[in-house]
């Protein structure tokens, strides 16, 4: 063998040391040591000091969600740091949720990952449906942010399927333009589906298709509601926004452990009502079979039309299924709903189940052809429907996520309504403590909202304040850790005094 010169119990060089020594470091990041750390020894001091330096840089924005971090070897090599002390350091965030990887990936911040301290206002971020004006560069840690399913359970594989069936087997007047009531695969799977599910009472030849039920609603406040809509004083800002925007005035009606309170309904003036009957927003309560009643009949008298906002309607699990409030008069009711909870909010596809009446003039608002939703995606949607599997695995998955969420509050002495639907849940705390403890989640990193968010401005307050949470969100790796942070919030914070729901 040929002589090297090399004595041969010297550690070969690290061709990771060569390549940082070439190209700098990856990753600047400030490793100021722990002066109270030194007695635990070098490797847990630095390990500390490296654990501590991600957080602070994920946190403070250097490393934004999504950022693909340096290989461990690679990093290791850039702060001369041994590569043990590099992996742990990155498996203990990620058990952690501050990073993610995946087979073949690179490892990467979290979605979940941001500081808190650089939210913008609530009220612009946490609905979904409603668009900032600045796209949020942010999400919390523990994020219970509402209105939107777990994006894991989103069937991938199923939509992949679909797609392929569906653009194999579909003629190519697909791809021209669409008429605006939608495709009838679509209407024809919406009808069976609705019926069979909500008890609906439509067909394919009454339905409207469209992209959500907040564009819907802007479109009816055009053409169908009259002066004035009633709407229920505690639900979704941004659907009071866009009746308004289509020229109808809002007039809000309380709420009670019944739903909408109907006999205040019958003394305003409204043309019109909105209400989510089957599981009210936010407050989670089914409107009464009474009321359900009352308000069928007003509608008769009066000429007005009632429009059900069906939230959450497919998501039921302690109690029989509320049926929808059309089933009841078809002929004064429009059922509305979409795919953004079910499905994703990703998917743009929402319908309106109409009283034959309205047909013409609905489809005669939005035009010749359809303006915005993509008939592709109906397409696929309507092969997904026609299967079923999807809402079937959604709502056992769902229905865990409830019952960690009720042992989670209650293990901190908080009791949880009107949870036998959804995908939220709202602790009751007193008004005063409300605000205080929205501020100290976020303090923590925990992404919550008042119950005081959705109240309309000319209504009053209900008896409680409440903490909103919605358990779809956090990602399927965090949702353990995200349930221990609620309960240490509520476990601890001097402004968690108990209120009876």
């Amino acid at each position: 063998m040929e002589e090297t010169g090399v004595n041969s119990s010297v550690t070969p060089p690290d061709p990771w040391a060569e390549v940082a020594a070439r190209l700098g470091a990856d990753l600047f990041l400030d490793l100021q040591p722990d002066p109270e750390a030194s007695a635990r020894g070098r490797g847990a001091t630095l390990r500390r000091t490296l654990t501590e330096a991600l957080r602070s840089a994920i946190l403070d924005g250097r490393l934004p969600a999504g950022t693909a971090l340096p290989p461990y070897r690679s990093l290791a090599a850039d702060l001369g740091l041994a590569r043990g002390t590099v992996s742990t350091v990155y498996q203990e965030l990620i058990a952690e949720g501050w990073l993610t990887t995946r087979q073949g990936s690179s490892t990467r911040v979290a979605d979940g990952a941001a500081h808190p301290d650089t939210a913008v206002n609530p009220t612009d971020t946490q609905i979904v449906g409603e668009e900032p004006a600045t796209p949020p560069t942010f999400r919390f840690p523990h994020d219970f942010s509402l209105g939107q399913p777990c994006a894991s359970m989103f069937p991938r594989t199923d939509w992949i399927r679909a797609t392929r069936r569906v653009l194999t087997d579909v003629g190519d007047e697909a791809f021209a333009p669409s008429h605006p009531q939608g495709r009838p695969e679509l209407r024809r799977a919406l009808s069976g589906y609705l019926s069979r599910t909500r008890g609906v009472r439509t067909s394919a030849d009454r339905i409207v298709l469209g992209t959500a039920v907040q564009s819907a609603l802007e479109l009816l406040s055009r053409n169908v509601f009259g002066d004035s809509l009633a709407v229920e004083s505690h639900g979704l800002p941004f659907h009071w926004q866009a009746v308004e925007r289509g020229g109808t005035r809002v007039i809000p009606i309380p709420v009670d452990d019944e739903g909408m309170v109907i006999d205040e309904l019958e003394r305003s003036d409204a043309s019109a009502v909105l209400l989510s009957p089957s599981h009210q927003f936010p407050t989670g309560v089914a409107l009464s079979p009474a009321r359900r009643m009352q308000v069928i009949e007003w509608a008769r008298r009066t000429g007005a039309i009632i429009v059900e906002d069906d939230y959450d309607g497919e998501f039921r699990y302690d109690r029989d299924p509320v049926g929808a409030l059309q089933a009841l008069g078809p002929d004064v009711v429009i059922h509305a709903g979409s795919m953004s909870k079910s499905l994703s909010p990703a998917v743009r596809a929402g319908w309106l189940a109409l009283p034959p009446r309205l047909v013409d003039i609905v489809l005669g608002a939005k035009g010749l052809r359809e303006p915005d939703a993509s008939i592709v995606d109906q397409l696929i949607l309507a092969d997904l429907i026609d299967s079923g599997r999807h809402i079937r695995r959604s709502r056992q998955f769902y229905r865990q996520r409830r019952d960690a969420l009720v042992d989670a509050v209650s293990a901190s002495g908080f009791e949880v309504p009107g949870i036998a639907a959804g995908l939220h849940a709202v602790v009751p705390v007193g008004h005063a403590d409300e605000h205080t403890l929205v501020h100290q989640a976020f303090g923590r990193g925990i992404g919550v909202v008042g119950l005081s968010l959705f109240r309309h401005p000319d209504a009053d307050p209900l008896p409680n304040g409440g903490l909103v949470v919605g358990f779809g969100t956090p990602a399927a790796s965090t949702f353990t850790t995200d349930l221990q942070a609620l309960r240490d919030l509520l476990a601890v914070s001097p402004a968690a005094r108990r209120v009876v729901p």
